[in-house]
């Protein structure tokens, strides 16, 4: 069923998002020429996508543990260069880009060392380590004129697309409340990753690790499950809740950090040293066209319920996005005389109110049909990740801005940030335009 084909007599109106065209992937210009840095869980994940766009080719990948150089070449399915020190990679005139997917605190050194030998860069999100960090990211790529891209991939969804289309019509009416969700319930979605038996500090360059962290002694659960300790690592703020921000970001067309934010949550599970809560819920104040937009976005790594879900509460109509499918579903709103607020009149101001209501709201010829849920589902074997890194390479050979720039990554970064501010600290975090700061 293509899109603006239906069900018939289904209750919910049903449509099938269509794929991009094949013109609409087609290489503009030549193919961008990228190298790989960091090829562990989610960098193989992106070598695998890599695989499947015509845009770029990958020519060489580097990380700091060395039987990964391995798990790259495996992934992508071709014998590229591969080294621990990503830096021998940036001088070479072959090469046009980096993507990169280190752990969250090397994202600014990789980031400076790319822009400063002229390279465009694609990084993973959270964009940042820190509200710092980021700063210094956003003004050495627009200082150096790159390109830059964060990577959300849902940002260059389809269904992220239909979800703004239906956004900016009007069709939700005004939005004051989005509730966002995404959980999970497995070890893996808690960050205990497996620990390979030849990890060592011969088959790890522990010191380029930590350079950028509080020195420890080789540590090898903090490399391989840098998600649990602050010193590396979001937390849920970065892992997921960014994910969630820069949805509503593409969905609304908000691009700026939040007024203040309040968290709530805690370490109820994983009882493993961890230095992040399995559960964090927050509640933000965005500013919005029509006033103030309560954002409330809340993860659990012990439940998956209704796993991935956004939910825009507009006077108009609800519109609920998952990670296949979005649903617009109008309001029911009063079609008659409201008799309840009456209930306490006499029976003679009761008649007058529906005599006067009945005057200004003359019966129709022809009743109005109930109004009708639409559902729009992504087709099967979508890969957002690839048209996510198409658009990423149509930029770098036009050199047109992508939607997911460095301003709109740091904006969704300080959210995660100040979501962990207001965790840690038991407090209101409160953004400082004027120092660029998080306040308590």
């Amino acid at each position: 069923m293509g899109a603006g084909a239906a069900a018939v007599g289904a209750a919910i109106k049903t449509t099938l998002l269509e794929p991009p065209s094949v013109a609409a992937e087609q290489v503009v210009g030549r193919k961008v020429r990228f190298v790989s840095i960091g090829t562990g869980i989610r960098g193989c994940d992106l070598l695998r996508a890599a695989r499947l766009v015509t845009s770029g080719v990958c020519v060489g990948a580097a990380d700091l543990y060395t039987t990964r150089h391995t798990a790259a070449k495996e992934a992508y399915r071709a014998d590229i260069p591969t080294t621990g020190d990503y830096r021998r990679f940036l001088d070479s005139k072959d090469v046009d880009a980096v993507v990169i997917a280190t752990p969250d605190h090397l994202h600014r050194r990789v980031t400076l060392d790319a822009v400063a030998a002229g390279k465009d860069v694609y990084c993973e999100k959270p964009m940042s380590h820190s509200v710092a960090d980021g700063a210094e990211m956003v003004a050495a790529v627009q200082g150096g004129k790159r390109i830059f891209q964060a990577g959300s991939q849902r940002v260059s969804s389809i269904l992220y697309a239909k979800a703004n289309e239906i956004y900016q019509s009007g069709r939700i009416g005004e939005v004051h409340s989005i509730d966002a969700q995404w959980n999970r319930n497995s070890p893996g979605g808690a960050w205990v990753y497996p620990i390979p038996p030849d990890a060592s500090q011969q088959t790890v360059d522990w010191a380029r690790f930590d350079q950028d962290a509080p020195q420890r002694p080789f540590d090898a659960e903090r490399f391989f499950r840098w998600r649990l300790f602050a010193d590396y690592s979001s937390g849920l703020g970065g892992d997921l809740f960014v994910h969630m921000l820069s949805g509503i970001f593409a969905i609304t067309g908000l691009n700026t950090a939040p007024i203040r934010a309040y968290s709530s949550g805690g370490l109820y599970h994983y009882k493993d040293g961890r230095e992040f809560p399995d559960f964090l819920e927050t509640m933000y104040d965005y500013p919005g066209p029509n006033g103030t937009i309560q954002v409330h976005i809340h993860c659990n790594q012990n439940n998956n319920d209704q796993d991935e879900r956004f939910s825009f509460f507009g006077s108009a109509a609800t519109l609920v996005v998952t990670g296949n499918s979005l649903t617009l579903t109008p309001q029911k709103t009063p079609a008659g005389f409201e008799s309840y607020g009456w209930d306490g009149m006499t029976e003679a101001q009761r008649k007058v109110g529906m005599d006067e209501w009945k005057a200004a709201h003359p019966a129709p010829a022809v009743p109005p049909a109930a109004p009708e849920a639409e559902t729009f589902m992504l087709p099967q074997g979508y890969n957002d990740t690839v048209d996510h890194f198409n658009n990423f390479f149509r930029a770098v050979n036009t050199r047109q801005h992508v939607v997911e720039d460095e301003t709109f990554g740091h904006h969704a970064a300080i959210g995660c940030h100040m979501a962990n501010y207001s965790y840690f600290h038991k407090t209101i975090a409160r953004w400082d335009g004027e120092s660029n700061s998080i306040k308590g």
